[in-house]
């Protein structure tokens, strides 16, 4: 209840002011009908051709070659372009800074041809030559790139490369004929090659600026600095406000600045998903990074046209630290997946329209099918299994089990899942997990370091193929943080590269993937909605199952309110 105002005795006013209040009153009325409704920052915004947008967090980098996270992902498609991208409707590889391409008859070379116009955002030319310091660079040993593993599969010896395994450069299919073509050379032929050119990590980054500031192989961030800052994209990096904002510009020297609508794009780093709607509402985002799922549910029933839950090639899962005991041992492993009831947690706790995860790649049309985890059984089957395999691995009904930990990066939905599944293990198995909470950028490097028992995680597809997923955890992956490695895994992997025949290829897909499901270094959860709040005003922003929106295409349009 709100306090209630003391009542105060009334004292009439001089006859002076009594003649005059209406008249101050009239003025008001019409200073206020003058001014209208106050004007919210995207109204402002729209009119000067800014996207303000809720990013849900500081980025680890703005390096394209050191990114992986959603977060960073958006701010490389504006700072950032490659031989190819993305059709935003199709997700059909375009053009990009290659205005062709052309493959050999058997597959095994594709040669790029660069466009005349293409220069990095300070004005020089962008070469051939920048593109191979690019893939020498992203190869490197010590620099360790977690994007490395998208060229191990398909390049002729980058893996040996990145392994150290061959020193001269030479020897890695990419060669650079004349300052415009860049060819490279297969391993075996790649259906998903000109979809895996679209990501960031083969976008050419400026070698006269990286080694202003460092050798070829060393993690500098100094080059990336608003002030240093040289890219290739739409946009130019503007001002970065450690944990708060960071803004970027039209970049006049793109190769079609022309047909870039927006004059710029404001990235506010705010993790808070509550804080994040609520500052929708007051008028100060075109799009958020999320919605809390607590409000999903209530905003569907209302019908909210703000919202969006779009299909997602997305997977949640719970990454499984397989060096530290007792998660050493699979049956305890295996107890902590079975004793998870995947329904409840999409649809009592998430709300937003995910689905069970019963295996680790999402099944969509046109996507090598996946395998499930473990065979369909009731949920009292699975229990059962659960208890037996935790009391066969020494802790019967939990007895003697050490209390382990479970990491997850801040924010409301994480927090009220952590919950949910710390429950669930203490009820269902007898079995303590305390929760550790950590800033996105700490949470982060927790895991890359192997510091952590079990950690919340989630990975959403960069191409449409079942090896997004399933290349993350063979024993090359710069990526595979759980100390798990299979011989078996990693062979079926590599068969399936080399693979010509799609059926076969996919059985062999499958094969790896129940290896995967098998020892459980990873435990899936949810499918995921990629879901989120965007204003009608924003143009040219096309529902795709990676989340795909190249700025280039986006814009905005003044709308009337209703």
């Amino acid at each position: 209840m709100r306090e209630q105002p003391r009542s105060i005795p009334r004292v009439p006013a001089p006859r002076f002011f009594r003649g005059i209040a209406p008249l101050f009153a009239a003025a008001v009325c019409l200073l206020s009908a003058a001014c209208g409704p106050r004007e919210r920052p995207v109204d402002v915004a729209a009119r000067e051709g800014i996207l303000l947008v809720g990013n849900g967090g500081e980025p680890a980098a703005l390096d394209p070659q050191l990114v992986t996270g959603v977060i960073e992902s958006r701010l490389m498609l504006a700072l950032f372009e490659g031989l190819a991208r993305y059709d935003p409707r199709t997700l059909e590889p375009r053009p990009a800074i290659a205005e062709s391409w052309e493959f050999s008859p058997d597959g095994l070379r594709c040669t790029f041809r660069l466009r005349g116009n293409a220069r990095w955002s300070d004005g020089r030319p962008i070469t051939s030559a920048d593109f191979l310091f690019s893939f020498r660079r992203l190869l490197s040993p010590k620099l360790a790139s977690p994007c490395a593993s998208l060229f191990f599969a398909p390049v002729k010896n980058a893996l040996a490369f990145a392994n150290g395994e061959i020193a001269d450069f030479s020897q890695v299919g990419f060669s650079a004929p004349d300052a415009r073509t860049v060819v490279v050379e297969l391993a075996a032929p790649c259906p998903y090659f000109l979809a895996l050119v679209c990501h960031p990590s083969w976008s050419a980054v400026p070698a006269h600026v990286i080694l202003k500031f460092g050798k070829i192989d060393e993690r500098s961030t100094l080059w990336t600095r608003p002030e240093n800052f040289v890219g290739s994209g739409p946009f130019r990096l503007k001002s970065w406000r450690v944990a708060y904002r960071i803004e970027v510009e039209k970049n006049p020297h793109y190769r079609d600045a022309e047909n870039v609508r927006l004059n710029g794009i404001r990235f506010d780093a705010l993790e808070d998903q509550f804080a994040e709607e609520r500052a929708f509402r007051d008028g100060q985002y075109h799009v958020t990074n999320t919605v809390p799922p607590s409000r999903v549910a209530v905003l569907r029933e209302r019908g909210d046209p703000a919202l969006r839950l779009d299909p997602y090639f997305s997977t949640a899962f719970i990454r499984v630290n397989c060096s530290r005991p007792p998660l050493n041992d699979v049956r305890v492993r295996r107890a902590l997946s079975l004793a998870l009831d995947r329904e409840a947690l999409a649809e009592r706790v998430l709300r937003a329209g995910e689905t069970p995860a019963y295996s680790f790649v999402p099944a969509f049309d046109g996507v090598p099918a996946s395998a499930e985890c473990s065979p369909r059984r009731s949920r009292a089957e699975e229990l059962a299994e659960a208890r037996r395999l935790l009391a066969e691995a020494g802790f019967p009904g939990g007895k003697g089990f050490p209390e382990i930990s479970y990491l997850f990066n801040t924010s409301d939905g994480a927090q009220f899942f952590a919950q949910a599944i710390q429950e669930m293990w203490r009820k269902n198995l007898g079995v303590k997990v305390s929760l550790k909470n950590q800033e996105y950028k700490v949470y982060r490097v927790s895991m890359e370091q192997g510091d952590y028992d079990l950690a919340r995680s989630a990975w959403s597809g960069d191409y449409l193929d079942s090896t997004t997923f399933l290349d993350l955890f063979s024993s090359a992956s710069n990526m595979n943080w759980t100390g798990w490695t299979s011989a078996d895994y990693d062979r079926l992997l590599g068969e399936a590269a080399r693979e010509r025949d799609a059926a076969a290829r996919a059985e062999l897909l499958r094969d790896a993937e129940k290896i995967l499901a098998a020892d459980v270094p990873v435990i899936p959860t949810v499918h995921s909605r990629n879901k989120f709040l965007i204003r009608p005003e924003v143009r040219g922003w096309f529902p795709n199952l990676l989340d795909i929106h190249p700025y280039n295409n986006v814009f905005l349009r003044k709308t009337p309110e209703k």
